[in-house]
């Protein structure tokens, strides 16, 4: 990204209209923003929520990753029940989904369990809750500068269609997933395993479907059987196909005979990896991106039975991102943190995902059985920054600790912990960097989350 530099920090107020001074300002409407969002409305604090596209939802929602990820321990035992691990906002979201008809029962992912949600009634059930909350929300809006007083942030730049102007904020939760106000200020976040980010994927959902004859041939693993494997690499060898990924996912939806579908690899047509801050990149991801849903779709239909009258109902609003900028924390996630699933009396979630690092030519899954690890409070909190904290996957976390840490049940406490870290630094005037892990967990609990 040689040709593309950020210079958006102001050091005084620019000369722009003041559109509101704020309690807590929330930038990114995805499962953390709006879990930020919502607490802190509920707290009786002035909140804002800004959201670049015309709906919430994030990754969830724009990227269509259509799961609920991270929410059950994973097992060896077949005939095991689903356990949940993670409660909190994350259960308010699931039931308030279930309400409307939104969301599956658990579905076998491997060695542990996922539910597959609605997009369209993600994005009503947020809007419930941030209306019920009093949040105010601001669609089709980006942030475009920050204002800072020393390393003190104290407001940001947003700009619409209808011109820019300033929002002032006594508290900010950057919950962007890409660090956006930390990088906009300077401050210090870094890309993965040295520069090394996990691949963007086009998520897309098809119609059409025979469920009953898909289910008898495919099971009801939502991770595709051998078969279905040795048929994809059957086709590229045909060279009537070009199918990259070879072990593919697929999820009954909540709507009859439609499959959701994670299939597609996406790379550079050179080879190199994509970095989707890059609107280069971004661009070559979405265009290739459509092209393989189109591709993997074919080969549904010639090779799948119940698939033979497949179509594609839509894709992704944008390519599903798993990663860009992390945060230096206060604390970082580390990888063996996760790999001895290491307990934390600062725990804000609970994570029992598996590490699930989609980079090169395969994925791979290390599985957390029976069990899960902690994740400390201060991976939200940069190292230089007052008046901010993050939520989603941006957090502070090795690379393939993120791979586990970044999935949506965590994203949804994250954004609780931030939400609550918040209001508790403005009820107490303090510095969110002097709160501790502990305060945090006693007051999420309340609040419902399993710690």
């Amino acid at each position: 990204m040689k040709n593309w530099k950020i210079v958006h920090r102001y050091e005084q107020k620019p000369d722009l209209p003041v559109l509101a001074t704020l309690d807590v300002l929330v930038i990114g409407g995805g499962a953390a923003g709006v879990a930020a969002a919502v607490t802190s409305g509920q707290a009786n604090k002035s909140t804002w929520l800004i959201e670049k596209y015309g709906f919430c939802g994030g990754a969830a929602v724009a990227g269509l990753s259509g799961t609920i990820c991270g929410m059950y321990k994973a097992t060896d035992d077949a005939q095991k029940a689903p356990e949940q691990v993670v409660f909190g906002f994350t259960e308010t979201f699931r039931r308030a989904l279930k309400a409307k008809g939104g969301i599956t029962d658990p579905q076998r992912y491997g060695k542990t369990f996922t539910v597959t949600h609605d997009p369209l009634v993600w994005r009503e059930v947020a809007d419930d809750l941030l209306e019920a909350a009093g949040v105010n929300v601001l669609f089709h809006t980006a942030v475009v500068g920050v204002i800072m007083s020393g390393e003190t942030f104290q407001g940001v730049v947003i700009e619409s269609n209808a011109g820019q102007s300033i929002i002032m904020a006594n508290m900010i939760v950057d919950a962007s997933g890409d660090a956006a106000l930390i990088a906009r200020a300077g401050m210090d976040y870094f890309y993965g395993d040295q520069g090394k980010i996990q691949n963007p994927t086009m998520f897309f959902r098809v119609g059409g479907i025979d469920l009953e004859r898909y289910l008898n041939y495919y099971g009801d693993d939502t991770i595709c059987p051998p078969k279905v494997t040795e048929n994809i690499i059957k086709a590229n060898q045909s060279k009537e196909y070009d199918l990259p990924r070879h072990k593919i996912w697929m999820f009954p939806t909540t709507r009859p005979n439609e499959l959701m579908v994670n299939a597609t690899r996406l790379a550079g047509q050179d080879g190199r990896m994509l970095n989707v801050i890059d609107p280069q990149d971004f661009t070559e991801a979405e265009v290739f991106g459509r092209r393989q849903v189109r591709e993997y779709t074919r080969f549904l239909k010639n090779f799948v039975p119940g698939c033979e009258n497949v179509y594609v109902v839509d894709t992704g609003v944008e390519v599903g991102i798993r990663q860009t900028r992390s945060i230096v924390g206060v604390e970082m996630l580390t990888n063996d943190d996760v790999l001895n699933c290491r307990k934390r009396s600062d725990s804000i979630c609970r994570t029992p995902w598996p590490i699930e690092l989609h980079a090169g030519d395969r994925p791979k899954l290390h599985w957390l059985l029976d069990d899960y690890y902690d994740v400390p409070f201060n991976t939200l909190v940069p190292i230089v920054g007052e008046n901010i904290i993050v939520a989603g996957r941006c957090l502070s976390a090795e690379h393939e600790a993120l791979a586990s840490a970044r999935v949506t049940a965590q994203c949804f406490e994250y954004g609780h912990a931030a939400g609550v870290a918040v209001v508790k630094a403005i009820n107490e005037k303090r510095r969110i960097r002097d709160l501790n892990g502990e305060e945090i967990a006693a007051v999420m609990k309340q609040n419902g989350s399993a710690l």
